[in-house]
């Protein structure tokens, strides 16, 4: 078992005061049986009433309502998790799905329908073709060995870069771009499983890093795979790596814009800067 503290903090400046709208924070890891919460402080100003729940995914969020004007929003959560995730290889798919391809069973396919969507035709067909310079279609390969090699061609062949601006990256804009953030790379993944016949999903959460003078932890983001047997298996295209014990879940979504760390709104006319730290250390 490794503990871990995570610390993030978010400064929104705005230049004249305005009324903050309802923010929803997806700050709270997911905890299951690889991953328990020791503690959360969330400490908010200005003052926010604050409302929790699970959302129809599992994820926990948090919406902060808030009474007063202000011209800075500061929101800061200090996590300690305890993450025992650190053999993440010890798993077995069952034995029908050993092999690529296979078939999910009637019940489980009901439920993974929305995570299986193709993409649109356009984007399926650059995909299946991108496919093709790495794994021949009819190859034998067993389905853990296929989406390994899927994360390390990501990881190998295009190059990774830090993008400020909101939003993701199709897949395609990604291959046509070749290069991408770690959430670009996530959603390329998730994209070409699903053009395989995979459930997949999109992770949103924390990396453990080793530190450095400018590296402390980071928001990282990364895929699912649904492999029967082991289940949810995460796949880190950034790092060509399985998922294990630096990797920390906080989100889950089919749709990747639906689930950031912090959305919300202010009315008011002013200019906003933000400024984010995250910093995620052994303890």
């Amino acid at each position: 078992m490794q503990r871990y503290k995570i610390l993030h903090r978010t400064y929104y400046n705005f230049s004249n005061p305005v009324q903050l709208g309802a923010h929803y924070l997806h700050l709270r890891p997911r905890e299951d049986y690889e991953l328990h919460v020791e503690s959360l402080r969330l400490k908010i100003t200005p003052t926010a009433k604050l409302l929790w729940h699970r959302d129809a995914e599992g994820n926990s969020v948090a919406i902060a309502n808030f009474d007063t004007p202000t011209t800075q929003l500061v929101i800061e959560c200090e996590i300690i998790i305890q993450q025992y995730n650190e053999t993440p290889l010890d798993f077995l798919v069952s034995e029908y799905a050993v092999d690529y391809p296979f078939a999910y069973p009637f019940n489980d396919r009901m439920l993974l329908l929305p995570y299986m969507a193709y993409p649109e035709p356009e984007t399926f067909n650059i995909l299946t073709k991108w496919l093709s310079s790495f794994w021949v279609n009819g190859e034998k390969i067993q389905t853990f060995a296929l989406l390994d090699r899927l994360s390390g061609h990501i990881n190998h062949s295009l190059s990774y870069c830090i993008r400020e601006e909101q939003g993701v990256q199709s897949a395609k804009e990604t291959l046509a771009k070749g290069t991408g953030s770690c959430r670009d790379f996530a959603v390329l993944f998730m994209e070409t499983a699903r053009c395989l016949g995979l459930a997949s999903r999109f992770v949103s959460g924390y990396l453990h890093s080793a530190p450095s003078a400018t590296d402390y932890g980071a928001t990282h983001a990364w895929a699912e795979v649904y492999l029967p047997g082991a289940g949810w298996k995460g796949f880190d295209p950034t790092s060509g790596v399985l998922v294990g014990t630096d990797h920390i879940a906080v989100a889950v979504a089919r749709d990747p814009e639906s689930v950031p760390p912090i959305a919300g709104s202010f009315f008011g006319e002013a200019e906003t800067t933000l400024d984010v730290g995250v910093w995620v250390t052994q303890c």
